[in-house]
């Protein structure tokens, strides 16, 4: 909120921008492929399962957990929304052909109009608290992921020991592997770019599985019914397409 606030963007031009999208552009399409794989992630789905069971989360605490979920989605949004108001408003007004390649280039962009110190420090802020946070969701989906696929027992309410040392281990290589890639100098824009795009790329089948899987799978008094039911049929069906549609310019793309 407070780097979109000192953006200071023009309603005229985000009313513009919204209604003057180049949608036969490929560069266009990319993003919005990896637009779409970042905020719909398949691996969030096996990172929420393996919470809620870790939680011991029952029936008397399923509405709970449905409205966290709610507020945390539209949460995250929204932020996301106001960083690209406030990336658009100062990079995209003050030197739309800069390059934004590295974490470097974004910051001096941004700084370059937010302010030296308070500029630096929002960019700080934001990189941290996001870092942070998918580091730890990342590296646990990782190994929950692992310990349910080889059967080793996978859970934060005990202390390390060798017991659940292998689930251990694994969710610190994850941390150690993506510390490697930062250390390592790799274009981590064009690397999370890439990966958001293999994100929804992915989501037919991840999202067609969950589809059977609640048809066919949850007893039938936890199944959808009604409005909901079609809401999220019409919602997966219409991300799935647009997935499906993306794989050509995907594989043009690269």
């Amino acid at each position: 909120m407070p780097a979109a606030v000192l953006a200071r963007p023009a309603p005229a031009q985000l009313l513009h921008g919204i209604t003057s999208m180049p949608p036969a552009s490929s560069s266009y399409g990319f993003l919005l492929a990896a637009n779409v794989g970042a905020v719909i992630m398949p691996w969030m789905i096996f990172y929420q399962q393996g919470a809620v069971v870790d939680k011991g989360i029952g029936l008397a605490d399923l509405g709970k957990a449905r409205r966290d979920t709610a507020v945390g989605a539209v949460l995250t949004q929204g932020i996301m929304l106001l960083m690209v108001v406030a990336v658009a408003a100062t990079i995209g007004r003050r030197d739309p052909g800069v390059p934004l390649n590295t974490v470097g280039q974004i910051s001096r962009a941004l700084t370059a109009t937010l302010g030296g110190a308070s500029g630096r420090a929002l960019f700080s802020l934001v990189i941290l608290g996001a870092a942070i946070a998918a580091a730890i969701v990342s590296s646990l989906a990782a190994a929950w992921g692992l310990a349910e696929v080889f059967g080793w027992r996978h859970t934060l309410n005990e202390r390390p020991s060798r017991r659940n040392a292998r689930f251990y281990l694994s969710y610190v290589m994850a941390h150690l592997v993506g510390a490697g890639l930062v250390l390592a100098s790799v274009n981590l824009i064009g690397l999370a770019v890439d990966v958001e795009v293999m994100n929804a790329l992915l989501l037919p089948a991840v999202l067609g599985f969950l589809l059977v899987l609640e048809a066919r799978a949850l007893p039938p008094e936890f199944r959808m019914r009604g409005w909901r039911r079609y809401l999220t049929w019409t919602l997966c069906l219409l991300v799935i397409g647009f997935a499906l549609s993306m794989v050509p310019w995907a594989i043009t793309r690269h």
